[in-house]
């Protein structure tokens, strides 16, 4: 029997194990199903009755995406902001005591 790996050994494992599969498959390979299937999840949203025709489908589908990632990076950036106020406002009452 076997001794558990710790932490650092686990870690060491999972990255042998991904250079491993890096060395018989492209990046690009090893995610195109999951870039697929979050895709679907755009297509389903634009078409969900699979009415359009699939270019006007993924056409609005990559819109739906960037809209997306948009409304993600728009929210990313309100939160650097409040937390850029509010460590400058911890700066200031330290200064002031």
């Amino acid at each position: 029997m076997s001794t558990p790996l710790n932490q650092d050994e686990r870690t060491l494992r999972a990255r042998v194990a991904a250079h491993t599969l890096h060395v018989t498959h492209g990046p690009h390979e090893t995610t195109a199903a999951a870039r697929a299937a979050f895709l679907a999840r755009f297509e389903d949203q634009v078409d969900p009755e699979r009415v359009l025709p699939a270019g006007d489908r993924l056409r609005r589908a990559r819109h739906a995406l960037k809209a997306h990632m948009s409304r993600l990076a728009l929210a990313s950036a309100k939160a650097r902001r409040q937390e850029r106020t509010a460590r400058g406002e911890e700066e200031l009452d330290a200064l002031l005591g």
